[in-house]
């Protein structure tokens, strides 16, 4: 059983007409997926009504904490003195948070004490994932 990092963040959603100035989101990660993190949104923060959840690279939410990143779904980027801005592009829109970046690298700390950075893929199991797949074939 492996170890996995919940951290609460509090982001802010940027919109024009806002229902929630602040959102109670959770950044996770699960070392059996080293290479991602997740961030969690709950349903009153949501056009759907129900929770949803981004997932991308881990290397994504640490390079944009220095400089802006991403050109696909998921874009981050500094802002200020202690924000980070979060970019989530869906077909039904796009939404916009800002982060406390020292909330960030608490996180990204925790994930690097957990799988060092550069060192995921000793937690991949090559010969085991290889082996699921072909039993699928």
């Amino acid at each position: 059983m492996s170890t996995v990092i919940e951290q609460p963040v509090e982001a802010r959603l940027v919109a024009a007409a806002p229902r929630m100035t602040t959102i109670p989101a959770t950044l996770h990660y699960d070392p059996d997926d080293p290479f991602a993190v997740r961030m969690t949104f709950p349903a009153p923060a949501t056009l759907e009504g129900v929770d949803v959840c981004w997932t991308f690279a881990r290397d994504l939410l640490a390079a944009g904490l220095l400089e802006p990143e991403g050109h696909g779904d998921v874009r981050v980027r500094p802002y200020d003195y202690d924000r980070t801005v979060l970019e989530f592009h869906a077909p039904e829109g796009t939404a916009v948070v800002h982060v406390h970046s020292s909330e960030v690298r608490r996180f990204l700390d925790a994930t690097s004490e957990l799988v060092p950075t550069g060192y995921e893929y000793l937690q991949l199991d090559l010969d085991h994932d290889l082996a699921e797949l072909m039993r699928d074939a």
